[in-house]
């Protein structure tokens, strides 16, 4: 063991020589979105390392020395900028694209320094609740999974709904209020295991070396987004090397075994980049089940460069996933499955859009998609009645099937009228086809008296409908400190045949370059879940979907904020909200039933019907932010959420949501040294501290549920009681070195989750065999590993 350790030690620590790397990319202007030439790309700490950009706004930097890195921006007339923490090495090229601002007053003496690249939004109609995040930050911090919503968990506002899931519980709002798009359209759930409703999963299906830097949104989003009342997930897919051709074979514990590739593609300065990935997480014995998860995806954007016409390019992501929940094979303490059951579970997800971008005059473009998603789950379900009894006998218990298909068409016409005035509008027309059937047994009567409840279809769906969003926006700045954004989207939701106007304003005034306060207004509106809105009621013995007219529920987000640059590579913020919920949907009767408490499982309820959209909520907390953005061989991120999120039923009650965790603290750092020889390799250590309050639940009526057979939760008691507190521990460790004469690049990592074995509540349910009470717990200590090679 000993020999072996120093084999691999002295592996990594072997000289190296003249190893440098490469920055290239493209350089815009922010209101445009036009390509900006001449603008003088220079690497800090070396004057004579710089370049400037082209016609096309592209430039390339080469022989930039390994390890981190940073460039700065300048153009006469723009405010200058710099983009830090680039991982240069010898296995790839850095490709970048970096916006520029142009100056509000155009005196050439005057030099304006603008926020690091990475402090702002991409989309500039976003000025308030926008964080900015790069791909390199999804596989760096310890616990992520190379997991993109597990890695948004660390922003203020926002927690992940358990260790299983990557439900993204923003502000306290349950995570079926998120919107996911990516390169602009708007998906299904992006996520293996998916089922229909839901925006989260076990495991995602977004591989974070196809995304380029992209936004998350947690409150008061720009006018260009609808249907949704939580957050926004607004990713983009990055593209291929436009040069050289590179390659990528990793493996790694969740994302499983994958190949990589990408390089120029024709002779416009086209590019291609393509991945495939397979999981393999239950061979390893971390998936959490004693069942075995089956998962694997693709994912592609290609660009077929610059033409008369125009700019093409096509871009897709495609999964599937399945498991095998067998009884015989289950243990007892399985938070998934039953030992009197068999479960199989099979999933898809898909997505292809066809992206158009043409150039209009010096300052306008038109952007238009037209795309295609599917996706869908069954769920085949046997139970075993009077189990381990001579007279044990097997029924299928429930069989669910879904598919949902999604054409969509959506175009933006942006234009920069000035320095201080750019205007958006578009439309985004998508047509839902959705086929749905669901027959169960769960809470049915035995009407045919054969001692076994009846197996009831209480979804049965075939059909369409269409979702038509236009939007109109503009920013404008009115003095050098002072910019206003505002702006008006609709909505028409062709099931109940609603149209809504949603105002949505924004203003940010910075006192000085290192201080700014910012205040942000939206209305917004979002569908009820289809599994809920389009659940069977039976009248006279007829099917009816009762709840298929409800309103769109309604929410109103104010929000204020404060940011302040401790120092160059330092950053603070504050931002205090509220958010007003209404016309959610709760029973006809006096209960505590309401759909903002539904979507952080697999499914839905599946008894509340002919509902009625008189539901109530409201969210409001402060939140703060301390981050050191990576520079001297470290980082550092500091976020605390304090909130509050309640609701009321139709009985009027007051009550706390299951999301009210009250309090979430993230504290993050990390930090690398150079090792070797030549200093050109790096070891590296992150890690993670997690503490939050536990979710509200609903205790389960004991007598109730044994006379009834199944869990029957004390509804006039809902969300009474709260589990212990969240708390876990991640540290990761991890290697990386160049190879000494050839474009190669090795990584290795080991991720040691809950390194404290510290024990959390999964669930409190009913066990109908033992007539009682279980605790289920959370995953305890779990190690993650992968491996990168590039080349």
């Amino acid at each position: 063991m000993k020999s072996i350790f120093l084999i691999f030690l002295s592996f990594f620590t072997l000289g190296f020589y003249a190893q440098t790397g490469v920055v290239k990319g493209k350089i815009i202007d922010k209101q445009s979105e036009k390509p900006i030439s001449g603008a003088v790309i220079m690497l800090v700490g070396n004057d004579e390392k710089q370049t400037t950009s082209d016609e096309e706004g592209n430039f390339k930097l080469s022989e930039i020395p390994l390890g981190r890195q940073s460039i700065s921006i300048s153009l006469t007339g723009y405010e200058s900028t710099s983009v830090s923490d680039l991982d240069i090495t010898t296995g790839k090229d850095n490709l970048l694209t970096v916006q520029l601002t142009e100056q509000f007053n155009s005196l050439d003496e005057v030099v304006i320094t603008s926020a690091s690249n990475k402090a702002k939004a991409i989309n500039k109609m976003a000025i308030v609740s926008t964080k900015q995040f790069s791909p390199e930050e999804v596989t760096r911090f310890s616990g992520g999974r190379s997991d993109v919503a597990r890695l948004v968990s660390n922003f203020a506002g926002v927690s992940t709904g358990d260790d299983s899931r990557n439900d993204i519980v923003v502000r306290g709002n349950s995570p079926s209020g998120m919107l996911w798009r990516i390169e602009g359209m708007p998906v299904p759930n992006p996520n293996h295991f998916a089922t229909l409703g839901t925006t989260g999963g076990p495991v995602s299906a977004l591989n974070p070396n196809l995304l380029a830097n992209s936004d998350f949104m947690t409150s008061a989003f720009p006018a260009e987004y609808g249907n949704a009342i939580a957050g926004v997930f607004d990713l983009g897919f990055r593209k291929g090397n436009p040069d050289e051709y590179e390659y990528m074979i990793s493996a790694g514990a969740y994302p499983g075994l994958e190949f990589m590739a990408e390089g120029p593609l024709g002779k416009k300065g086209g590019s291609f980049v393509a991945s495939a990935r397979y999981g393999f997480v239950g061979v390893t014995g971390l998936a959490g089940t004693d069942a075995q998860p089956n998962y694997s995806d693709i994912s592609f954007n290609v660009d077929f460069g610059k033409s008369k016409l125009g700019n093409f390019s096509i871009f897709g992501i495609y999964g599937t996933s399945d498991i095998d929940f067998l009884g015989k094979d289950i243990d007892k303490e399985d938070p998934f499955a039953a030992q009197d059951e068999d479960g199989y579970v099979t999933s898809l997800f898909g997505s292809i859009g066809l992206k158009h971008n043409l150039s209009i005059g010096s300052n306008s473009s038109l952007k238009t998609i037209i795309g295609y998603s599917n996706s869908g789950n069954t769920y085949k379900n046997d139970r075993y009645y009077d189990f381990g009894t001579p007279a044990e006998n097997k029924l299928r218990f429930s069989d669910i099937d879904n598919t949902e298909n999604r054409m969509t068409f959506s175009t933006l016409f942006n234009s920069k009228l000035s320095k201080k005035t750019t205007i958006r509008a578009g439309l985004l027309l998508e047509n839902y086809s959705l086929k749905a059937d669901m027959q169960t047994r769960d809470r049915q009567d035995d009407a045919d008296g054969d001692d076994y409840a009846d197996l009831v279809q209480i979804v049965d769906i075939d059909g369409n409908y269409n979702i038509v969003q236009p939007f109109a926006q503009g920013q404008f700045r009115l003095t050098e400190k002072l910019t206003f954004n505002a702006g008006i989207h609709g909505q028409y939701f062709s099931i109940n045949e609603q149209f809504v106007f949603e105002p949505r304003t924004a203003l940010s005034y910075a006192f000085n370059p290192s201080n700014s306060i910012n205040f942000g207004y939206g209305l917004h509106h979002q569908s009820v879940p289809a599994p809920i809105l389009f659940l069977n009621e039976f009248v006279n013995g007829n099917p009816v979907q009762a709840n298929r007219n409800l309103d769109l529920v309604q929410s109103q987000h104010y929000v204020l904020g404060y940011d302040v640059r401790f120092s160059k590579k330092w950053r603070g913020k504050v931002e205090v909200y509220y958010q007003d919920i209404s016309k959610a949907g709760v029973e006809s009767f006096p209960g505590s039933y309401s759909t903002l408490t539904e979507g952080a499982d697999f499914g839905y309820s599946i008894d509340k019907t002919s509902l009625v959209s008189k539901g109530k909520g409201h969210n409001q907390g402060i939140e703060f932010t301390v981050e050191k953005f990576f520079s001297e061989g470290y980082y550092t991120l500091f976020t605390t959420s304090l909130f509050e999120s309640k609701y009321k039923g139709s009985d009027g009650i007051e009550r706390n949501s299951p999301f009210n965790n009250g309090y979430v603290v993230n504290l993050l750092g990390g930090k690398e040294f150079k090792i070797g020889k030549a200093r050109k390799n790096v070891f590296s250590i992150d890690t993670k501290f997690t503490t939050a309050g536990g979710r509200y639940y609903t205790p389960v009526d004991l007598q109730a549920s044994n006379d009834a057979g199944y869990e029957i939760r004390d509804d006039t008691n809902a969300f009474s009681k709260q589990y212990d507190s969240y708390l876990r521990l991640d540290v990761k460790f991890g290697i990386k070195f160049n190879s000494k004469k050839k474009k190669r690049f090795h990584q290795f990592y080991i991720d040691l989750q809950n390194v404290t074995n510290h024990t959390n509540i999964f669930t409190k349910e009913y066990n109908r065999l033992t007539n009682s009470i279980n605790q289920k717990d959370q995953i305890g200590f779990s190690p993650d590993f992968g491996y990168k090679f590039q080349f």
